[in-house]
């Protein structure tokens, strides 16, 4: 009698396990044959910034070249606000079925380190795609400044410590990292004024609000060739493609400086590797394409360059520990 309930027992496990096999099965099989149809309906792409600024341009530059590729119209979604934060929640929260992607900017890797919480991790959250480009910034002022180089400039906040303004695009970001990493690096004392986008930084500075600014080459480099701003250093080690007779930051004696910002793509946590794949070959394709990429290198005065999803989650941590450490340098407080 116990040997007949033990049997029992044993045919009732040996089915259950049999039937979940089954499914496994099934489930595998069908995951497979949708990644191998992805993608059959368009494509949702998340940026967290405002309408016609660098990343919807990048956006839907990209955009264009995916849709070639996948197939499929990309239609490209603004949601601004906290430095790219909603977006990048969104696309957390998102189905990881391939149909909602993002681009994400360097302000994603500060994100971490500047925010006492966030609803989602910046690296554990995503299934990294692929980078797509970098670049540097500018520290800029007015023509008619008294400080005609860095060295100038970085001598004259010595002098008068605490005293030297300087503009960005919002806190946080890494236009105003840079400058906070500037002060560090070069041991002075100047004080942040966010404003709210490039282009109004750019207006104080020509108005006389503010005597120094640090934004964007694409955006700089009209202002700087008509003689209205005079650009004292890019923030790469390697000068600017629109810029070529701006020096760098290390050429005018802070060593080693070096602050690139960058975008690239990535989907929520659980998008299947094999969809991931699809996705990262049609990004390097369409950055090899020459007309995308002279169009992306024109659209923000940098360099194309994709990756591995490995190079970029690799990209993503290191970036973390860098701006972590400058944000607790500098006394930055977290919000």
């Amino acid at each position: 009698m116990a040997g007949s309930a033990h049997n029992s027992v044993r045919r009732h496990f040996v089915g259950r396990l049999f039937a979940m096999l089954f499914i496994a099965t099934i489930a595998g099989s069908m995951s497979a044959a949708s990644a191998q149809d992805y993608p059959t309906r368009p494509i949702r792409l998340l940026h967290g910034f405002a309408a016609g600024g660098a990343a919807d341009t990048l956006s839907r530059i990209l955009a264009n070249g995916l849709s070639k590729r996948l197939g499929q119209p990309i239609v490209i979604e603004a949601k601004p606000g906290s430095g790219g934060n909603l977006a990048a929640a969104a696309i957390a929260k998102a189905e990881p079925d391939g149909y909602t992607i993002g681009l994400v900017t360097g302000a994603h890797a500060i994100s971490p380190a500047l925010y006492k919480a966030l609803p989602y991790d910046s690296v554990d959250s995503f299934e990294m795609i692929s980078t797509a480009v970098y670049y540097a910034l500018v520290i800029a002022v007015r023509a008619d400044y008294e400080a005609k180089s860095l060295g100038e400039l970085i001598a004259l906040a010595r002098a008068k410590p605490g005293e030297l303004n300087y503009a960005s695009v919002g806190f946080g970001s890494t236009h105003h990292l840079a400058g906070a990493l500037l002060e560090t690096t070069a041991g002075i004392k100047m004080v942040h004024v966010p404003y709210r986008g490039d282009s109004l930084t750019v207006t104080a500075l020509l108005g006389g609000e503010i005597p120094m600014i640090v934004g964007t080459p694409v955006l700089l480099a009209p202002q700087i060739e008509s003689g209205a701003i005079r650009g004292l250093a890019v923030t790469s080690p390697a000068r600017s493609k629109l810029l070529p007779n701006v020096p760098t930051a290390d050429e005018s004696g802070v060593k080693g400086f070096d602050v690139r910002t960058w975008a690239g793509l990535l989907a929520p946590k659980g998008t299947s590797p094999a969809i991931v794949k699809r996705l990262n070959t049609a990004v390097r394709e369409t950055l090899a394409d020459p007309e995308t990429k002279a169009a992306l290198e024109t659209a923000i005065g940098g360099e194309v360059q994709g990756s591995t999803p490995e190079e970029m989650r690799a990209l993503i941590q290191s970036q973390i520990v860098k701006w972590a450490d400058v944000i607790k340098t500098a006394n930055i407080p977290r919000l």
